[in-house]
């Protein structure tokens, strides 16, 4: 008997299918050790030994595998084809030699990034030993991890009490939501103005221009700064004819964009499906794995934690293929499209994110999908495809008109698409509104007279930077090199979790704990929240993956300055720390209009002035004539504190299937949704959010799943009776013939027919 190990049970049950009965295949349910959660689980002294312990959960799988184990001749470990999937296979490599149950000359390591069975097939064809240099690159960011959060919270809960803990990538994503924020309570807007001339041809035809220089100057933005200048001009302007002076006509090809790698995937579903990072690789998840299609279980689309661009040759000969039948022959291309990846160190370079079967159309599939796992295949889906159609052709006008006495030049732009190219299937969402609808122009010639039909100022003011939306946020960690795609999810999670962040409107805004957090580190460890340091790092750690850098002396150069910059804050006192936050944030917590100076003056005693302060739940401001004034207000609060520290206003969430509102609120045991029903009396129907769920990436349809349970998900297989889930007072649960069965690994969303079935046998075994 041959044992094949894999992480998911949903991923066992199919290969199993596509083995046969020579084969066993069990699950480790994701990690099955992580290091002991607590100091010196990682030591330098000792060149970076560590101290691993079982993750929570695992002890059954790896039993399960331990017996497998005895009776089987051959280990193939088929965990995930990255530097995580290959750290589980080392660590379950590990437990078993230490158990005396495997011999290295029995481990066959097998990677392929579809769950498909000729990908499959073809994996068990092509064998390798593990992949040192992987491992080593995963213990040498672990391991840096531990140091920093294990080393650098404490100092936190030390001199800045109220503070959560502190971790290496989270913190300088951190610094960059708040930067941002700061960025925009400090931004001053400045006025500008604009000249538009209402435009008439011979032929009665009217178009727009917009004047560009006065007197042979060109205007820049703030060229007309005044209305008083604005209406000097158009005063001028009134009345005055133009002549064409100059057009060119040129046409702009617009080719489509790559596959989808993990980051960009993360990206585009943020911006089109208002999915969060989590949510996103949660169902990219579920698709690799494999969908129960008609009866079997199919994996469809490849690998989602991927750095590349391209595909295979003959993924490209299939997507091709399906485009030469569904479209006319303009849509294909001579040659097939060739992508190159751009990210630095791409790591684990695989096939981009594609379809398995370019022939499964969305709509095909639309049945066996939940909304979640059909828009998001459609995505992927629309995405490939697209990438190997023709580009769009557009052709672009632009016009310049003098007026008779060559003191005005105005200009006109236009543009229309000649073709649409893959724009047919698919167009790229962005981060910020832009207005790019088609503007027609007449046709013109050089030297025609051009009436003069009105003359009109338009207003503008400068706009603060935009806040990070979680697709900006993730462009931005991908462009400074911050962390890898694969994490981007987990950073996000994190800083939420913690209460560093908050998402307002799809928005990131620094919570005031995270804006003393970030204005701490900068302050005392600047270097380790630094843009280019971390980068720096993650390039590091990319040359322990290559095999370029031995990952004990990555550590080891860290470990010394770090260790340094940590002692260093030594004899540092609360009460400085407390001064200079109060100093450096002073903008934020006594913010004052433009031109008009900083009021610290109490408002209770008058006599007072108003300074950060720390107390047992964190930060607030407070009176320096305390004991005799007893003024405290919130530091994100304008007046003094008349409501409770946790206040939460209840968030409209959309009106459900039954047409009525869903409201997500707070209570004493934490969040729940309503359901707003006037002709329910009594207490309205309520449903407590499960963990797995933050309050601020609830979605409409999330709500109504919840608020339908306890529903069934099925008949067990062979009986006639109902499997229920809901979730009740000890969280999610399953409810099978009287009995039941807690849901522990898996989530409420991520429970299948197949996945319910499998926890009950469990328990009953």
């Amino acid at each position: 008997m041959h044992l094949v190990i894999v992480e998911s049970p949903a991923k066992a049950r199919t290969i199993e299918k596509y083995l046969g009965k020579d084969y066993t295949v069990l699950a480790t349910y994701g990690h099955v050790r992580d290091l002991l959660a607590k100091s010196g689980s990682v030591e330098p002294e000792h060149d970076f030994a560590m101290v691993w312990t079982e993750t929570p959960g695992s002890q059954k799988p790896v039993k399960a595998i331990e017996a497998a184990m005895k009776k089987a001749d051959k280990l193939y470990v088929a965990t995930d084809p990255d530097r995580e999937g290959e750290a589980i296979a080392w660590h379950i490599c590990q437990i078993l030699q230490d158990k005396k149950l495997l011999k290295p000359e029995q481990i066959n390591r097998i990677v392929f990034h579809e769950v498909t069975k000729p990908a499959i097939l073809e994996a068990m064809k092509n064998t390798r030993a593990l992949n040192q240099e992987l491992i080593d690159a995963y213990l040498a960011r672990r391991a840096l991890d531990y140091l920093v959060g294990f080393t650098l919270s404490p100092v936190l809960w030390r001199k800045l009490p109220g503070s959560k803990s502190a971790g290496r990538v989270q913190s300088v994503a951190l610094r960059l939501i708040t930067e941002r924020d700061a960025e925009i309570e400090t931004f001053v807007t400045e006025e500008y103005w604009s000249i538009f001339v209402e435009c008439l041809t011979d032929k009665k035809e009217a178009f727009q221009a917009k004047l560009t220089h006065v007197d042979n100057e060109k205007l820049e933005k703030f060229s007309i700064p005044t209305e008083e200048r604005a209406q000097e001009l158009v005063r001028r302007l009134e009345k005055q004819n133009l002549t064409v002076y100059n057009a060119e006509k040129k046409e702009v090809k617009r080719y489509p964009r790559p596959p989808f790698t993990t980051s960009t995937l993360q990206q585009e579903a943020a911006r089109k499906l208002h999915f969060s990072a989590k949510n996103t690789m949660r169902v990219a998840q579920r698709l690799y794995e494999g969908v129960n299609i008609g009866g079997e279980t199919v994996g469809l689309i490849t690998y989602m934690r991927t750095d590349s661009v391209s595909m295979a040759q003959s993924a490209i000969e299939q997507c091709r293929g399906y485009i030469k039948n569904k479209y006319k022959p303009a849509y294909l291309p001579p040659k097939a499209q060739v992508y190159k990846t751009k990210v630095k160190n791409a790591q684990e370079a695989h096939e981009a994110i594609r379809p398995t079967d370019f022939t499964r159309h969305p709509n095909d599939l639309k049945t066996y999908l939940d909304k979640d796992q059909f828009q998001l295949y459609e995505l992927v889906w629309k995405r490939a495809v697209a990438s190997q159609m023709s580009h769009a052709v557009k052709e672009q006008i632009a016009v310049e008109l003098e007026t008779l006495a060559k003191d005005f030049l105005l200009k006109a732009t236009g543009s229309h698409l000649l073709f649409d190219g893959f724009l047919t299937l698919y167009e790229e969402g962005t981060d910020t509104t832009q207005d790019d609808a088609e503007v027609k122009l007449p046709p013109l010639e050089v030297n025609e007279k051009i009436k003069n039909e009105g003359v009109q100022a338009k207003q503008h003011f400068t706009q603060p930077p935009p806040r990070y939306t979680e697709a900006s946020l993730v462009k931005k960690l991908e462009e400074l090199g911050i962390g890898r795609p694969s994490t981007y999810a987990s950073i996000i999670s994190v800083l939420q979790a913690r209460e560093y962040v908050k998402l307002v409107k799809r928005l990131f805004m620094a919570e005031e704990r995270g804006r003393l957090v970030s204005a701490f580190l900068k302050e005392y460890f600047l270097t380790y929240v630094g843009y280019d340091f971390t980068a720096q790092m993650e390039e590091k750690l990319d040359e322990v993956s290559n095999g370029a850098l031995q990952w004990r002396k990555v550590l080891g150069e860290f470990w010394e300055a770090f260790d340094n910059a940590v002692k260093g804050t030594k004899d540092l006192k609360i009460s400085d720390v407390l001064d200079f936050l109060d100093k450096v944030l002073e903008a934020h917590f006594f913010p004052a209009k433009p031109g008009e100076e900083i009021n610290r003056k109490c408002p209770k005693c008058e006599g007072g002035a108003l300074h950060l302060k720390i107390g047992k739940y964190g930060a607030f401001i407070g009176c320096d004539k305390y004991p005799d004034c007893t003024y405290i207000r919130k530091v994100n609060e304008a007046e003094a504190e008349d409501k409770p520290r946790d206040a939460f206003e209840p968030r409209d969430l959309g009106t459900g299937p039954a047409g009525h509102p869903f409201l997500l609120k707070k209570g004493p045991y934490g969040f729940y949704i309503e359901e707003v029903n006037a002709a329910v009396k009594g207490k309205p129907k309520r449903m407590a959010l499960p963990r797995e769920l933050t309050p601020d990436e609830v979605t409409l349809e999330q709500a109504s799943f919840l608020m339908a349970l306890p529903k069934s998900i099925g008949v067990y297989p062979g009986a006639d009776k109902d499997m229920l889930i809901g979730i009740g007072r000890y969280g999610p649960y399953i409810k099978y013939d009287g009995q039941y069965y807690s849901i522990k690994k898996d989530g409420i969303f991520d429970i299948t027919l197949d996945k319910a079935k499998e926890i009950i046998d469990q328990k009953k075994k």
